[in-house]
């Protein structure tokens, strides 16, 4: 089984029912992420993303870059009795989305990656191993295009995330 980094965009009042009512928040990204899946949507365009198997070395980057958002584990909690896939999700608000799609915006990959050992994610134990292999920190580069394209698309309609590992 495998652990995924998964981001929903949601509109204020979205947001609010979604604390208010965490039932209905895990209804609501299971009906987008399925009608999502179908049309393969763009991540600009998208309310869901993922950033697949790639959300523990994206966090390494981001912790090594002092990123200023955690985009990875979302800032702040709610449905702390729930399990959405492994423990419960979070969420950002909408200034911390644009704060976050300004830092993505301003790094690139390359910066990200510039000077890092794969053998540093080894002994750190990055999710899901196997960095010895030739080229893996081009891993994610896909997906952290992706993520940086969902977040500037959040934060242009000024809209929050909700955040979890499923």
């Amino acid at each position: 089984m495998s652990m995924i980094g998964e981001y929903l965009r949601v509109a204020a009042a979205e947001l609010d029912r979604a604390i208010q009512d965490p039932d209905w928040a895990l209804v609501f990204v299971e009906e987008v992420q399925n009608a999502e899946e179908e049309s393969e949507t763009a991540p600009a365009e998208a309310r869901h993303f993922s950033t697949y198997k790639t959300w523990d070395m994206l966090r390494f980057l981001l912790a090594r870059a002092e990123f200023p958002v955690n985009v990875i584990h979302g800032e702040e909690p709610f449905a702390e009795d729930e399990d959405w896939g492994y423990g419960p999700p979070r969420y950002l608000r909408p200034e911390r989305v644009r704060l976050a799609a300004e830092a993505l915006r301003a790094t690139t990959y390359t910066q990200l990656i510039n000077g890092v050992d794969p053998a540093e994610l080894t002994s750190a134990e990055v999710y899901p191993l196997g960095w010895s292999e030739p080229g893996a920190l081009e891993w994610g580069r896909h997906w952290y295009d992706g993520l940086t394209q969902f977040f500037e698309a959040a934060a242009g309609m000024d809209d929050a995330v909700l955040v979890w590992l499923d």
